[in-house]
């Protein structure tokens, strides 16, 4: 892909789009963060509105009345993937930065990916989903999606180095990329930015992975809604994995074998033999020791007990029983 790098300015044109659901608790906060940026160019904060069942529309309303950088557009499908289209419609910018009601930017956030962008010559960049919980609960996630041994040795979620990486969370994008790689694709409810990360490649772009870019996100807020956070995440991973041929790693495929392993492991030790039990044993015994060392205090590794195995349960489950095949 030929980019006109060169030709971006110092500060840019930015249009910060965020596809709105559901988010009052958070969007205040999330909304203030980047009206509060040091960015010297001009930028504008466009909502994507979905049919939000609390006060979401209300406080984006309250906020547009009160700042005319903030413009919003309908969302009805209430889709993420639609939302972001229509943003960036309704955007002239250069470039685009993408953010979550429920995400916190620090206040260099942009200013800090125009320099980023500027010096690799990437038409993606982004950095650390920095989990930060509120609540008990929510901490104990925290920690649990900060660690290898919660989620994997990705980078996005742990941290690292700074370098070319296939995806990014959240991502701020040169226009022209997105725009040339025909936008979001509105059939995928989840793992949409990994997708729409692998056409950029696709046709040359670079993705680049920066941890100086540091976002705040608040985690799921108890467990019925994690597991379905995590179900989904499966589930649309594999469908990606049937639209885009060789994109499995051993990281995905690791939470599909645990579920297996460990409920073969279960029925064979309760109907053949209980020397059966001891694949299952051995995934209980990762679960007591990770939770042990990621914990900061007693209460938290009650709550990891029963995160982890869902984080890793129902990512599997969701994998496995994904039939969905997109056309």
């Amino acid at each position: 892909m030929s980019t006109s790098l060169g030709e971006l300015s110092a500060s840019p044109a930015i249009s910060v789009i965020l596809p709105v659901l559901n988010e009052e608790p958070h969007l205040r906060e999330s909304i203030s963060a980047i009206l509060s940026q040091d960015y010297q160019g001009k930028f504008e904060v466009i909502l994507a509105l979905g049919p939000s069942k609390d006060r979401t529309d209300e406080i984006a309303n309250e906020l547009a009345a009160r700042d005319n950088r903030i413009k919003l557009v309908s969302n009805p499908t209430g889709k993420t993937a639609a939302g972001l289209n229509l943003a960036i419609a309704a955007s002239q910018s250069e470039v685009i930065v993408r953010v979550d009601g429920h995400a916190k930017i620090p206040v260099n956030y942009l200013s800090l990916a125009v320099e980023i962008l500027r010096k690799t010559g990437s038409v993606n960049v982004g950095g650390v989903m920095a989990a930060e919980g509120i609540t008990q609960f929510e901490k104990s996630v925290a920690r649990a999606m900060r660690s290898p041994l919660g989620v994997g040795a990705s980078r996005f979620h742990t941290g690292g180095e700074a370098g070319e990486v296939d995806t990014v969370y959240l991502g701020v994008f040169l226009r022209q990329a997105i725009n040339a790689a025909g936008g979001f694709d509105e059939r995928y409810t989840r793992a949409q930015d990994w997708e729409l990360n692998h056409r950029l490649r696709k046709n040359g772009g670079k993705i680049y992975f920066d941890p100086r870019l540091h976002v705040t996100y608040r985690p799921r807020p108890n467990l019925p809604k994690l597991a379905k956070q995590y179900f989904q995440y499966g589930t649309w991973r594999r469908v990606v994995s049937r639209s885009h041929s060789g994109t499995i790693n051993l990281r995905y495929l690791a939470p599909p074998f645990t579920l297996l392993g460990t409920l073969i492991s279960l029925i064979c030790g309760l109907i053949i033999h209980p020397i059966f039990y001891i694949p299952a044993a051995v995934y209980g015994a990762f679960v007591l020791i990770s939770s042990l060392l990621i914990a900061k205090s007693p209460r938290e590794y009650i709550s990891l007990l029963a995160i982890i195995p869902t984080m890793h349960f129902a990512w599997g489950a969701g994998f496995i029983t994904s039939t969905k095949t997109l056309r």
